[in-house]
């Protein structure tokens, strides 16, 4: 009878010969077997030189088949961790990265605990940022907006899981289009992959990940140059949109935001790799959406600004 750390040594190496790295591979292999024990790591060390149980070699070996095949850990394991949460993780949904929790990192900084905003959610997916912001937000309300059917099932579920399906809800469509505001905050991790570039993805990217949730045209740029107007148009004044975009991007993200009057760029914001990742753009308010027009059009600022010292105020 094979013991399970010769079995997990053996899937393993399959791995690696598959293009997993090492450290990688080994990983994914205890993971593997845990999962298909029900164990918990501190019980796989112990227990790790154990002949393995009498039916665990036929389904750890279908589950390390489908690793080899570079087939995410996510999807064989049917959930991942966000935001110190566990969420279950299908196919109809992208894997949750770490880069993509900078911008619910970024929206609790501006809410504030005690906060009891409205928030957008665009392309929601798994739910992963309205569900970890509705945990941390307990007086707000979100709204996740996902074109899919079976992304919004998935949300719906990680919602319920982690007891914020009282405010959290979830709708079918295209960005904000049908979505009434005005919000607090619109945020997203929405499709920027330049279409040239996915065939040089991973293969658990490429194979495996759904491509609408990916994809953002030929440069990568086509939603978010749509997210960026509607979501001025659906803040309320001084309210945030917050949104992550790819590699090489920043330059041109820039540009898109300032192009649009109602909105003023913040900050961008880098990932632990020092890359930047996020976006943070905030809606004007009335004085200096005055003065942002006046200022395309070639007007002089003060014929179009307030005094503050001579204002008149109807009772």
């Amino acid at each position: 009878m094979p013991f399970l750390s010769h079995l997990a040594r053996d899937a393993a190496r399959r791995f690696q010969e598959a293009g997993i790295p090492p450290d990688e591979s080994r990983l994914d292999a205890v993971l593997l077997a845990r999962h298909v024990l029900g164990w918990d790591l501190a019980t796989w060390i112990v227990h790790d030189g154990d002949p393995a149980p009498e039916d665990f070699t036929l389904r750890f070996g279908a589950l390390a088949a489908r690793r080899a095949a570079r087939e995410p850990m996510a999807y064989i394991l049917g959930r991942a961790e966000f935001w110190g949460l566990e969420f279950e993780i299908t196919p109809a949904v992208l894997v949750p990265r770490p880069e993509t929790e900078i911008v619910v990192e970024e929206t609790l900084a501006r809410a504030g605990r005690d906060a009891s905003w409205r928030i957008a959610d665009v392309g929601t997916g798994s739910g992963c940022i309205a569900v970890a912001v509705a945990r941390w937000l307990p007086a707000s309300d979100v709204v996740g907006i996902d074109l899919s059917d079976d992304a919004l099932a998935v949300a719906e579920r990680n919602a319920a899981r982690h007891e914020v399906a009282d405010r959290v809800r979830f709708c079918k469509g295209s960005l904000l289009a049908g979505v009434a505001g005005p919000f607090d905050a619109v945020v997203s991790n929405p499709p920027y992959v330049p279409e040239p570039d996915i065939e040089g993805l991973q293969p658990e990217v490429r194979d495996h990940e759904p491509r609408q949730a990916l994809a953002g045209g030929p440069d990568g740029l086509d939603v978010i140059r749509e997210l960026v107007p509607d979501a001025a148009a659906s803040l309320r004044p001084g309210g945030w949109l917050l949104f992550e975009f790819g590699f090489g991007q920043a330059d041109a993200v820039r540009a898109i935001i300032a192009a649009e009057p109602e909105l003023e760029l913040v900050h961008v914001r880098p990932d632990l790799a020092g890359i930047p990742r996020i976006a943070v753009a905030r809606r004007r308010d009335g004085a200096q959406n005055q003065a942002r027009r006046a200022e395309r059009a070639g007007e002089p600022l003060e014929s179009r600004i307030p005094d503050p010292g001579s204002r008149n105020v109807a009772l």
